[in-house]
């Protein structure tokens, strides 16, 4: 499982020309599993994600989590995450997990980051979206397990 994790001031998703998720400040979240994840993999990564302390404290030191300023999360499903690009001109996806099995972690993963009463939006799974940001910072980071 690999996470793209960036502080935003804001974040949105549309699919067809329509906003179906969108966040002030907190994290937008590009999501990709692999073949290998699991349900334990998942809840890890959700608690990694909403404690990782990447806002700023009162002395400018960044040493707050999503939790500590009550900040959003905008979650997208990501299969490009898992692309290989090492051999040839076109990436290979083969280590990504397959829509069947990716559905249900990415659910859950939903619901792992809700059970911390954090407000999440998401966009919708498979779906073309587009996705706009304002990233705060900028500060982006990959998690991974």
């Amino acid at each position: 499982m690999r996470l793209i994790v960036q502080r935003v001031r804001s974040a949105s998703v549309k699919v067809d020309g329509k906003v179906i998720g969108e966040i002030g400040s907190g994290l937008m979240t590009l999501v990709g599993f692999t073949h290998s994840d699991t349900p334990d993999t998942v809840k890890y990564l959700a608690d990694r994600s909403v404690k990782l302390r990447i806002f700023e404290d009162e002395n400018g030191k960044m040493n707050r989590s999503l939790l500590d300023v009550n900040g959003a999360m905008l979650i997208v499903s990501q299969f490009t995450l898992y692309g290989d690009t090492v051999h040839g001109r076109r990436p290979g996806f083969d280590a990504a997990a397959k829509p069947e099995q990716a559905t249900k972690l990415y659910e859950q993963f939903i619901e792992e980051v809700k059970a911390f009463g954090v407000e999440t939006a998401t966009g919708e799974f498979g779906a073309d979206m587009l996705v706009t940001l304002e990233n705060d910072g900028p500060v982006t980071f990959t998690l991974e397990k």
